[in-house]
């Protein structure tokens, strides 16, 4: 079977992180965001892939090129954000049977993705507490027969997981008008499929749409506690290393480092000397973490360097970002209500009580920093020493 996985969108709910790289290719663990929901879909026997790209297209087809493990890409390209039928159209020349479509930015439970693939036409679902909120499937019989948007009176309690798989003909069901909130929506297309044929509720046990930084940090905890101890690289005799933990080849821990897992140390990192390193805790490519270091529950993307006497707490730290030594991220509030961050212009609860700050690829900051909870700094932002951060930037 031929998968559709959308990774056009520039994502912006994850701005500043995205303003320099596509939402589907952030990092979670040891691979982008998009490489899990294409492994799964492997792993359950998809034997084509075409991804939808649009939005720094160039970061996925450099990624994948023209195959994953073995199996054929193709890439359709999306010009215009119109809706999620209009990002599949885009692929329909590459469509001549039966096709699943998934999302990029997306986490499943990998079970459920070959259940799915198992059972089409069929869509992906999930049990929540709150299906008011969300797109709810109406069922019976052990069928689909309706999508109801946000209903006061719940049909059930399973949410649409954005994952399908569809008949031969739903490639000719794609040009939907456009909905009230100017889009081209997948769910038209699956209302015909419901009307046509029997499609399967899937149920997932574990599903994600990581659309806001701290979604990014739930995506790392989920997938590092999934890891299993590897230590490849080069650990220090005296390092203490607990717990499930990687240390990929060619990453170096130097002496007196204590890492509790789960963490993953890539290729090229280095941490130490006397650096501490624990909670679910990424340390991507070619990032360094110095003397003395502490970091907690975080994300530090490719080449990013934390100096020596600095800690970073419940963090995501972009590409190529400098703290200058000293450097401290404050992750709590005095009044221990969840941290609050900037989406799209206006302050929202992470639901977090504790969440650091979020820096854009190539921010630098002076010696002995001080960033407040729940703050963001745009690309290339800079600090002066000493300085006091309250405020995006």
């Amino acid at each position: 079977m031929k998968a559709v996985v959308l990774a056009a969108g520039e994502g912006t709910r994850m701005r500043p992180l995205t303003a320099t790289v596509p939402k589907p290719m952030l990092p979670v663990a040891d691979r982008p965001l998009v490489a899990h929901t294409v492994d799964a879909a492997i792993d359950a026997g998809v034997d084509e892939f075409v991804l939808v790209v649009g939005y720094e297209s160039e970061a996925v087809v450099e990624y994948f090129g023209d195959s994953r493990r073995g199996v054929p890409i193709n890439y359709a390209t999306q010009t215009e954000r119109a809706g999620t039928a209009h990002a599949v159209s885009t692929a329909r020349e590459f469509l001549d049977g039966p096709f699943a479509v998934l999302n990029g930015d997306n986490l499943y439970d990998a079970a459920a993705i070959d259940r799915l693939l198992d059972s089409g036409p069929a869509i992906g679902a999930i049990e929540v507490a709150n299906p008011s909120n969300y797109g709810v499937l109406e069922t019976a019989g052990g069928s689909v027969e309706s999508i109801v948007e946000k209903p006061a009176k719940p049909p059930t309690n399973l949410a649409n997981a954005g994952a399908y798989v569809f008949p031969a003909e739903a490639a000719g069901w794609l040009e939907v008008p456009e909905s009230e909130r100017g889009e081209h929506e997948i769910t038209d297309v699956l209302a015909k499929t419901v009307d046509e044929h029997d499609v399967t509720p899937v149920v997932m046990d574990r599903w994600m749409d990581v659309g806001r930084p701290w979604e990014l940090l739930e995506a790392n905890e989920w997938r590092l506690g999934e890891q299993e101890r590897r230590l490849e690289g080069e650990v220090s005799d005296d390092a203490k290393i607990t717990g499930d933990v990687v240390v990929e080849e060619g990453a170096t821990v130097e002496s007196g480092v204590v890492i509790e897992g789960p963490a993953t140390i890539r290729s090229g990192a280095s941490v130490g000397p006397n650096a501490y390193v624990r909670g679910a805790t990424l340390i991507d490519e070619g990032a360094s973490v110095g003397h003395a270091v502490e970091v907690k529950n975080s994300v530090l993307m490719a080449g990013a360097t934390v100096g020596h006497l600095s800690y970073v707490g419940d963090s995501v730290l972009g590409r190529n970002v400098n703290f200058g030594a000293g450097t401290t991220v404050a992750n709590l509030r005095h009044d221990d209500e969840s941290v609050e961050f900037t989406v799209k212009g206006k302050r929202v609860s992470t639901g977090r009580r504790k969440f650091g700050v979020v820096l854009a690829d190539g921010v630098k900051t002076g010696i002995n920093t001080s960033l407040y909870p729940g703050v963001k700094l745009s690309p290339n932002t800079t600090t002066n020493p000493g300085e006091v951060v309250e405020r995006d930037r």
